[in-house]
């Protein structure tokens, strides 16, 4: 929890039981989770916490840097520490996530900020499609017909 404290410190904040016990639980299970599944664990490290105070607690370590708060499809945020610049591909029909290293996309966050002045100061970018297990499963037309509508996000 120290490099998360000096953060905090050096910005003026404290380092609180809650903000501890959410860090530590987004730490050990080191994936995305939502809010109530933070809550449900952070009330085991520190009995008596409640649902508010986690969404506060998540809200502000995602507005520090130290949480990335990240919409996957599921119709809601989940969260997940932010170790590093990475991103993620999503199954629309299985619902499989996988992680992508912020390699992979560094030019083309180098060819956005040329092309429009535009400083990009968040390194979290999620594309959605279909597996290749569930573009087995599908007939290649259904899958045509759906790649128009991949980056679109209702919501």
């Amino acid at each position: 929890m120290e490099p998360y404290r000096s953060i905090l410190q050096k910005r003026g904040y404290r380092m609180t039981p809650q903000r501890i016990a959410v860090l530590r639980v987004m730490a050990e299970f080191g994936r995305h989770m939502t809010p109530i599944e933070v809550f449900q664990q952070a009330q085991q490290e520190l009995p008596g916490m409640t649902e508010p105070t986690v969404y506060r607690t998540l809200n502000f370590l995602s507005e520090q840097g130290l949480l990335l708060a990240a919409h996957v499809g599921s119709g809601q945020f989940v969260y997940e520490i932010a170790l590093r610049d990475h991103h993620h591909l999503i199954c629309r029909e299985c619902g499989e996530a996988l992680e992508i290293g912020h390699e992979l996309l560094a030019q083309l966050y180098e060819n956005l900020k040329n092309q429009t002045g535009f400083q990009i100061n968040s390194m979290h970018v999620t594309f959605f499609g279909l597996c290749p297990g569930c573009q087995e499963k599908k007939p290649s037309a259904q899958i045509s017909d759906n790649s128009s509508t991949a980056g679109q996000q209702s919501g």
